[in-house]
């Protein structure tokens, strides 16, 4: 009876360690799992703090509505651990497409990788994710426009001029690649002053610019790598008595109206309602098995008071 006893307990142990082997080995796949198709897309937007990216999410929204396609927009309020956190809960709910605009190029590479292994499609757009390889990229030229905006100050102030850059978010494509155009054109021809990062915000393009002028009162022209901080530049400026030529990036409507009144000089026009639309319709294109292309270019252009209003 005894040896019964012992057989018996014997076997029910076995039992609960291949039933333990089971529910754990379960749980390895389920990091794993591919998500099942919905035809759903997420997005993930960097910021809804600036007018650049609203009306992103703006044009993929109406692309959507056309469309009738389902469409999730999340704000990750230039928080890094936010928005990795927004893709994660983006993936649990079966989006088919996730559209990432990334706070940082090189902080979401892990976030994106797991939505990538689960079969979800990825898009970039606006700024790139280092180190994965995503199924489409969707920018602007962001090299070629801040050279395009540079050689404007070297056309109309001429070269050896004494130039500030304020740049974007640190870590952010669009700053790396819109820091690099300037440069290319700038340390030739111009001489740079200052160079600092004011986050692609105006109130920190205002306090950095006013520090800038502080320092060095002899600045005659500034490169933004956006409008928002460009505007601040131009009230910094007017608040010192500084004549100064600003030059920002993505032709917002208030950077617009800025260069109407004659208080800034110029922008590069970047078309983010069409980033956005075009963002939606590849995801549409990838749901439905078509094959897209890895890069799609969006055109940019310099806007001067001359075709402000045009």
């Amino acid at each position: 009876m005894k040896r019964m006893i012992k057989l018996l307990f014997a076997s029910l142990v076995a039992l609960c360690f291949t039933a333990c082997a089971i529910v754990i080995d379960g749980e390895e796949k389920t990091t794993s799992k591919k998500v099942e198709s919905t035809g759903n897309i997420g997005l993930s937007i960097s910021t809804l703090n600036n007018p650049f990216f609203v009306t992103l999410v703006e044009g993929a929204k109406k692309a959507a509505a056309d469309m009738k396609l389902q469409l999730t927009v999340v704000d990750a309020g230039d928080d890094v651990a936010k928005q990795a956190s927004d893709i994660e809960d983006l993936v649990s709910k079966n989006v088919s497409v996730l559209i990432v605009n990334a706070v940082d190029s090189d902080a979401l590479t892990s976030a994106v990788k797991v939505a990538l292994s689960k079969g979800v499609k990825v898009i970039a757009v606006d700024r790139a994710i280092n180190g994965v390889d995503v199924d489409c990229q969707i920018a602007s030229d962001n090299v070629a426009g801040a050279e395009m905006a540079t050689q404007y100050i070297v056309d109309k102030l001429g070269e050896g001029v004494v130039t500030a850059e304020l740049q974007g978010t640190l870590g952010s494509s669009a700053a790396i690649d819109r820091g690099k155009g300037f440069h290319n054109i700038a340390d030739k021809k111009l001489k740079v002053a200052a160079s600092q990062t004011a986050n692609f915000n105006r109130a920190e393009g205002m306090s950095v610019m006013e520090n800038m002028l502080q320092a060095r009162g002899n600045i005659a022209a500034v490169f933004a790598a956006n409008d928002e901080m460009a505007l601040g530049a131009v009230e910094a400026s007017s608040g010192a008595g500084k004549k100064v030529m600003v030059v920002g990036f993505d032709a917002t409507d208030d950077a617009i109206a800025a260069i109407k009144a004659g208080r800034m000089a110029a922008t590069i026009a970047q078309q983010p309602a069409l980033i956005g639309e075009t963002a939606v319709k590849t995801a549409s294109e990838i749901v439905n098995g078509k094959t897209v292309e890895k890069n799609i270019p969006v055109k940019v252009t310099l806007v001067t008071a001359e075709n402000a209003g045009k």
